[in-house]
């Protein structure tokens, strides 16, 4: 159930997964009454968020009905230069008529295990028993690692909580993290990639046999649900282009 798609730059990528995350929250709302989406941090997703608040787009989204969550945190402020709430909130949020009550930030000024704590009952509280997101809108590191699921730490082993507290030694941070009883089970799960320093990554991701403890992204190499890599060319340079389910969207 995976999917490949290709761009010629990151540009092409983040107008394609603006209206994909259009056309999946219309789908949403009109199925279920709401959209719930999580969202990740880091530079390749701004430039979607970018379009989504803009005028062209932001018009298309029932916000009233959005819920925001986030895949993951880094354990700051929301303030902070580096809270993935705050860049989101800046670049998006901030800037669209979304009710306050929808958006569900994990409270990265809290000690990490009471914000991870915290962060599951609102996440149980909001999505219901099934846990169940419309979307878990993912990044990729250069280890293989996605949300804050770093090779092996305790993170990526849990099947039970919803989030978790995790110190992370390739950073030297905390972090609180979606786990994969919820990022593997979304509805739609969709990789945004770009840069040839992920290349390598992305290629050891969706070619070699999974090895989540090694690199944690290959949990959605297992996941029964549709999962889609929107990527752009110096990203895609390690990989076989002919291979099932890869589009090249030039």
């Amino acid at each position: 159930m995976i999917e490949i798609r290709e761009f010629a730059d990151g540009a092409g990528l983040a107008r394609y997964a603006a209206d994909h995350f259009v056309e999946l929250a219309r789908q949403a709302i009109d199925s279920r009454g709401r959209f719930l989406g999580a969202l990740s941090g880091a530079k390749t997703p701004l430039a979607t968020f970018e379009l989504l608040a803009s005028e062209e787009y932001s018009g298309r989204i029932d916000w009233a009905r959005i819920h925001a969550f986030w895949a993951d945190e880094r354990c700051v402020p929301p303030d902070d230069p580096a809270s993935n709430y705050g860049q989101a909130n800046a670049a998006l949020l901030g800037r669209v008529p979304i009710p306050e009550g929808n958006v569900h930030r994990i409270r990265g000024e809290l000690q990490p295990q009471e914000a991870a704590a915290r962060y599951e009952e609102e996440l149980r509280q909001t999505l219901g028993p099934d846990g169940r997101l419309d979307l878990a809108l993912m990044g990729l590191g250069t280890d293989g690692h996605t949300a804050s699921l770093f090779p092996g730490t305790a993170a990526v082993e849990e099947r039970e909580r919803w989030a978790a507290a995790q110190y992370a030694e390739s950073v030297g941070a905390w972090r609180v993290t979606m786990t994969a009883p919820v990022l593997t089970a979304a509805r739609q799960v969709t990789f945004l990639v770009s840069g040839a320093e992920k290349a390598e990554a992305l290629r050891a991701v969706l070619e070699e046999p999974p090895q989540p403890a090694l690199r944690p992204a290959t949990l959605f190499r297992q996941a029964d649900v549709p999962v889609l890599w929107l990527i752009d060319s110096d990203a895609a340079g390690c990989l076989r282009r002919g291979q099932a389910g890869y589009v090249t969207a030039r």
